[in-house]
């Protein structure tokens, strides 16, 4: 044998004594099924995911709703979307384009409410409130038209518009 092939040998037995020293665990598995360096610099969160984390936080944070089913639906709709898709990079700008839509549209927000009121209701086991044309709301429905309107309005007056670039 020459001394590279001495070297080889050598350098592999030091990594087995090493691998055999410590516990194997399922990250240990991804990692050597990844292969050397496929980790190196990358997020093993994929960029989609990232987008989607992004939207959910951002939404369970700024857009007020006391049970929380707004926000999930808004997620939801996001979830995915070719609206998301073509803004990776910014996905508060996709959330703002699809309030914006919501709001630019009297049918998609009437479905909108009554989706997140079919939701409360399923969440809080109890029987929803649909508004009906030409009549006042419900006295105990929490989402009526108008303040779906008003929280898509407060979002979109904190989120950024598609021509700003979003660095924190």
């Amino acid at each position: 044998m020459n001394d590279d092939e001495d070297k080889q040998l050598s350098e592999a037995e030091a990594e087995l004594e090493i691998r055999q020293a410590r516990k194997f665990n399922p990250s240990e598995a991804i990692a050597r099924m990844a292969g050397p360096g496929a980790m190196k610099g990358a997020s093993p969160v994929s960029e989609v995911q990232q987008a989607e984390t992004e939207i959910g936080t951002w939404v369970r944070g700024h857009v007020s709703d006391a049970s929380g089913v707004l926000p999930v639906l808004l997620h939801r709709h996001l979830k995915g979307s070719e609206r998301l898709l073509e803004n990776l990079d910014r996905p508060l700008v996709a959330l703002a384009g699809y309030c914006q839509h919501v709001l630019d549209s009297d049918y998609l927000l009437k479905e909108l409410v009554r989706e997140t009121d079919v939701e409360w209701g399923q969440r809080m086991d109890e029987r929803p409130h649909f508004e009906q044309e030409g009549a006042p709301p419900h006295a105990n429905d929490p989402y009526t038209v108008e303040s779906i309107r008003t929280a898509l309005e407060d979002a979109l007056k904190l989120l950024p518009s598609g021509n700003q670039r979003l660095d924190d």
